[in-house]
């Protein structure tokens, strides 16, 4: 059907509708093949705009061939091929004259004037302009396919009527478990995690105090699940600052052992540190007996301080996965420069 459409469409229609929807499909897959770093996008986006390219220039061409409908000849007086062309197909776009001697056409009289090329040629613009703002803004002005599936194929609706402990109470009250999910839990993570086809098969949040604070220390967290990695998000409300914390690390002498980094993420001191996760098994057997508590895969966790004075407490990303593959630092930059801006400000001292 598009191909019978094209070929009806008159010469002048027809060549600046392919620049319009070239120039768009074009820039717009190479502009998302950039942001997504995606080489099969990009090649596909430049064939768009070099199919672009030698439509304006055959509709150059065919301008300058109706401009003198004399062919150029060349030495031995024939016409040179790439003229020729670009006359032949000028003239098959203009209305072949009426026969002499011959009686009106059939259909509206007209005045006897050629149609304009470029009037033409701002009609069609006119006419598909619309669906190319739509190609180009629909991602960002439509709802996303994404926005159901990936991530949010998880719920974090059952952490809402979750009971919270006293020192949640505090003013400014930290964040919660609940709220964390919900900022944990976006609908781009997989991709940030550099395994874009997976769908989250949990997601949880829990409003947790910090071990042997006697519930003084607010520490909500939350978890999601996917077939590759698990990532855990927390906060930590304690006195303790990043720079504290390395100090403490390095005067024990295990900056080594958990391959220390440190760097500052969105104006805040923050640390690379790596540490094992805890394997537990327990039996649901008649005796109800459990194994001795095991290490399990190593996990990378990214702590930044909750704000650029490093006054003390931490949010803390953690990845890690079953296989014990680990995705790079940058993986959990990344997640931290989207995630923590989400947060809210509340829980911020």
């Amino acid at each position: 059907m598009l191909g019978l459409l094209l070929r009806v469409l008159p010469f002048w229609v027809r060549e600046p509708l392919l620049i319009v929807v070239g120039a768009v499909f074009g820039a717009r897959i190479t502009y998302l093949a950039v942001h997504d770093q995606d080489r099969v996008a990009a090649v596909i986006g430049a064939v768009f705009l070099v199919f672009t390219a030698i439509r304006v220039r055959l509709v150059v061409r065919a301008l300058r061939a109706r401009r003198n409908p004399v062919p150029a000849a060349s030495a031995d007086g024939a016409p040179t091929d790439a003229v020729a062309r670009a006359w032949a197909q000028a003239q098959l776009a203009a209305p072949a004259p009426a026969p002499a001697g011959a009686g009106l056409p059939p259909g509206p009289v007209t005045d006897g004037k050629e149609p304009n090329p470029w009037g033409q040629a701002v009609a069609a613009v006119a006419v598909f302009a619309a669906i190319a703002a739509a190609v180009w803004l629909g991602p960002d002005v439509l709802p996303a396919d994404n926005d159901t599936s990936a991530s949010r194929a998880a719920s974090c609706s059952d952490t809402e009527d979750e009971e919270l402990p006293a020192v949640y109470g505090k003013t400014p009250r930290p964040v919660t478990g609940a709220e964390l999910c919900e900022a944990l839990n976006r609908p781009d993570l997989a991709r940030l995690l550099g395994t874009p086809t997976e769908t989250a098969t949990s997601a949880s949040g829990t409003s947790n105090t910090a071990a042997l604070t006697d519930g003084k220390v607010a520490q909500p967290e939350a978890e999601v699940r996917f077939d590759t990695y698990t990532v855990n998000l927390s906060a930590t409300y304690n006195e303790l600052s990043t720079a504290q914390y390395v100090n403490l690390l390095k005067i024990a002498g295990t900056e080594g052992e958990k391959d220390l980094r440190t760097l500052t993420v969105l104006g805040r001191p923050a640390l690379l540190s790596s540490d094992p996760t805890m394997k537990i098994e327990i039996s649901l057997g008649d005796e109800g007996s459990s194994g001795p508590v095991q290490q399990g895969p190593l996990a990378r966790t990214l702590s930044v301080a909750l704000d650029n004075k490093d006054r003390g407490g931490s949010y803390d990303i953690t990845v890690w996965s079953e296989s014990g593959a680990l995705p790079d630092d940058g993986v959990l930059l990344g997640i931290a420069e989207k995630i923590l801006p989400t947060i809210p400000l509340r829980s911020v001292r």
